[in-house]
């Protein structure tokens, strides 16, 4: 390992939060030994580690994700609200101190070079169509139309970053196996998955719903 990739990154590990590159983090910084670590991060380089913390298993993630200090308003009591930005992710190789605050020896870790940029596409697509379908379909169960944000990453890497950001639900598991993996194709393909299943789950809740509207509606009028 070369010394640019490797370096002594301070550490936050946080209860079943995994970030992405290139997603927002707002955070509140209250205890004291997070204080201090803020203050350290401000007066260097505005970046620190952002690691899953496992509640069940009471151990850190290997790998998490750098992040990048965008905003901080310091409150009269020395707390504050900073907005953060995911940027590399990395892998811990070792803690080196624990107090005041948890740093570690850090490497960087990207994705491998696609082997078949067409075959990425497609599949990016694919993603990108399931996606769609579960968002309208979630809107017609709900009652109302819903569309996905215009500003919608087209990059197959980032978009793949981005849908493993917006999974809904008690996912913390299935974020940190997306955020680990570093071939694109192989996350895209999971996330297909996870969006089929869930399209097919949608649209049979879509089809019984319709059902019961069109069974009801004859006798909306009458109780008997």
């Amino acid at each position: 390992m070369t010394q640019l990739a490797v370096r002594e990154l301070p550490l936050f590990p946080l209860p079943d939060v995994v970030l992405f590159p290139q997603e927002v983090l707002p955070l509140h910084i209250f205890e004291p030994r997070y204080r201090m670590m803020l203050r350290t991060v401000l007066d260097t380089d505005r970046r620190f580690g952002v690691v899953r913390w496992d509640p069940q298993e009471g151990r850190m993630a290997d790998v998490g994700c750098c992040a990048e200090i965008l905003q901080c308003q310091t409150q009269s009591d020395d707390r504050s609200n900073i907005v953060t930005l995911g940027q590399q992710r990395f892998r811990v190789l070792e803690v080196v101190r624990e107090a005041p605050f948890k740093v570690g020896l850090v490497s960087w870790i990207e994705d491998d070079h696609p082997e078949n940029h067409d075959r990425l596409s497609d599949l990016s697509s694919n993603v990108e169509q399931a996606l769609k379908d579960v968002v309208e379909l979630t809107g017609k169960l709900m009652g109302k139309p819903t569309s996905l944000p215009t500003d919608l990453p087209d990059l197959p890497r980032e978009l793949s970053f981005w849908i493993g950001s917006h999974l809904g639900g008690p996912v913390a598991d299935q974020q940190q196996t997306l955020l680990e993996i570093t071939d694109t194709e192989e996350r895209l393909r999971q996330e297909f998955e996870l969006l089929d299943e869930t399209r097919r789950q949608l649209a049979a809740r879509t089809v019984l719903q319709d059902t019961f509207r069109d069974l009801k509606e004859p006798g909306d009028d009458t109780d008997r």
